[in-house]
C-alpha cells in the first residue's frame, strides 16, 4: 500500500481516533494540539508530530488551520526494503520542529504536489522517503555501540513508582546515568524495545493486575497506571491483550489467563 500526502483543516471541535497506519502531521498554517497516548503538545507553522500505527489520539485545531499529512502504512514502500530503517521513527509519538534544509524541502513538497492535479502513488512515496530520512538523521541518528549492560530492575522500580506521571526517556536515562541518545541505544539493543515501549508495556501489566486483583473502577485504573483516558486503556488493552479490560476482569474468577500477550 503506498504513502497517501494530502492538506488538511483540522476540526476546531475535539476529535480522536486511531488507525492502522503511521502518520505525520506538519503544521502549514495556524496551530492545532495534539495528545497521542498521553504525550501533549501543540503544532504550529514549521512544526510537527509523529503518530504511530494504531495509536488513540486526540487532537483539535485552532481557528484557520492547515495541516500537511503524510499517510504511510508499514508496507509503504517509502518504509520497506532499502528503507526499512525509516520506520524505526515510529517507535514513538514525538514533537519535532523542521530545521532550514527542511523546512526548504517541504516547499518543494508543496510546490510539487500544487503543480499536479494529484500525486501519483510513485510519486507520494519518493517525496515520502525523502522527508522521513531527513528526518529520521535529525532525530534518530546512529549511536556508539553499547559497553554496559543497564539495570533494568533499578529502571523497572523508577518506573513502577511513577507510572501515574508522564515519564520522559530523559528520566530513565538519568536514572542509568547517561546521555539520553547512548540510553534509547542501549536500551533498544538489550530489550528489543524502545523505551517508550517498554514502559507502556509496564502500564499495562500494572493495569493488568489492578484488574483481576482489585474492585477499581477502569477510570481509576487507567489514571493510576499513567493512560491519560479510560479509552486510551481500553485501546491499549485491545491491542496487547485481544480483548477489552471489562472482558478480561469478568474472565479473572474462572479464567484469569483467557487472553494472552503477542
Amino acid at each position: 500500500m503506498p504513502s497517501v500526502i494530502r492538506q488538511i483543516p483540522l476540526d476546531t471541535a475535539t476529535q480522536h481516533h486511531a488507525h492502522d497506519f503511521h502518520q505525520i502531521v506538519i503544521g502549514l498554517q495556524g496551530q492545532a494540539e495534539f495528545e497521542i497516548e498521553g504525550l501533549g503538545g501543540a503544532i504550529s507553522a514549521l512544526s510537527g508530530c509523529i503518530v504511530p500505527a494504531n495509536h488513540v489520539h486526540y487532537y483539535v485545531g485552532q481557528g484557520e488551520n492547515r495541516q500537511l499529512i503524510l499517510d504511510l502504512p508499514s508496507d509503504a514502500p517509502s518504509l520497506t526494503g532499502y528503507h526499512h530503517e525509516l520506520s524505526r521513527l515510529f517507535d514513538a509519538p514525538r514533537f519535532f520542529a523542521l530545521d532550514k534544509p527542511l523546512e526548504q524541502y517541504l516547499d518543494f513538497l508543496l510546490l510539487e504536489a500544487d503543480s499536479q492535479q494529484s500525486l501519483s502513488a510513485a510519486q507520494s512515496d519518493r517525496l515520502a522517503a525523502t522527508f522521513l530520512g531527513c528526518l529520521h538523521a535529525r532525530l534518530g541518528g546512529p549511536t556508539p555501540p553499547p559497553t554496559r549492560r543497564l539495570d533494568l530492575t533499578r529502571l523497572d522500580r523508577f518506573i513502577d513508582q511513577h507510572l501515574a506521571s508522564p515519564i520522559a526517556v530523559a528520566d530513565l536515562a538519568r536514572q542509568a546515568c547517561l546521555s539520553e541518545a547512548h540510553f534509547r541505544s542501549r536500551f533498544r539493543h538489550q530489550t528489543g524495545l524502545s523505551p517508550w515501549q517498554y514502559v507502556r508495556r509496564r502500564r499495562l501489566e500494572a493495569a493488568r493486575r489492578l484488574l483481576e486483583e482489585s474492585h477499581l473502577p477502569l477510570s481509576q485504573i487507567a489514571v493510576t497506571t499513567g493512560f491519560a483516558h479510560q479509552s486510551a486503556l481500553s485501546h491499549a488493552f485491545r491491542s496487547a491483550f485481544g480483548c477489552p479490560p471489562s472482558q478480561l476482569r469478568r474472565a479473572a474468577l474462572s479464567a484469569p489467563r483467557l487472553c494472552q500477550t503477542d
